[in-house]
């Protein structure tokens, strides 16, 4: 007689189970009774699984947009800070408008000017002499969100610093 590869592999499965002394699906007396008692537990254990795990998880990933949002904003706040500067007429008021624009630029990124600093740096005695290379470097320190108290507590996510170099242009 003629045996299909359906009726090949039940018979496998059946050794197979033989062997292993496992048994059958078809006999439910020899599964065993299920326990009444752990009924609805499945529930219970996803739902406080997925709070151990996912909470933290959404916390890591706030905060990792916290600090790549910062980091745009400092290396946007040195550029244009380093531009403007290079357009004033003397030293102080280059510092000045560089200090203005770089907290500007911080604050469109939604970061306050208490947690930033801005340097000047020039190649030469004289920053705006024509050629000179005019270096500005902000720090910004970047707060964990949502923490409570974080302000009294200075728990810092990242300390984040750009800097960008102008050369004072010829004709002006």
């Amino acid at each position: 007689m003629l045996r299909f590869p359906v009726d090949l592999s039940r018979a496998a499965l059946a050794r197979f189970r033989e062997a292993a002394s496992l048994p059958l699906a078809e006999d439910p007396e020899s599964i065993g009774p299920r326990c009444a008692s752990d009924r609805g537990s499945a529930v219970v254990e996803f739902i406080l699984l997925s709070l151990l795990l996912m909470v933290p998880m959404v916390y890591f990933i706030v905060t990792i947009g916290q600090v790549q949002g910062g980091s745009f904003a400092v290396v946007g706040a040195a550029d244009q800070a380093a531009k403007v500067y290079v357009m004033q007429k003397d030293t102080s008021e280059g510092r000045a408008a560089a200090e203005q624009a770089a907290l500007l630029t911080l604050a469109d990124y939604g970061h306050s000017a208490g947690q930033a600093f801005v340097d000047v740096a020039c190649d030469r005695g004289d920053c705006l002499s024509a050629g000179a290379a005019v270096t500005i470097t902000v720090k910004l320190t970047v707060p964990l969100p949502m923490v409570p108290f974080g302000d009294a507590l200075s728990l810092d996510a990242a300390n984040l610093s750009a800097s960008a170099t102008q050369i004072v242009g010829r004709f002006r």
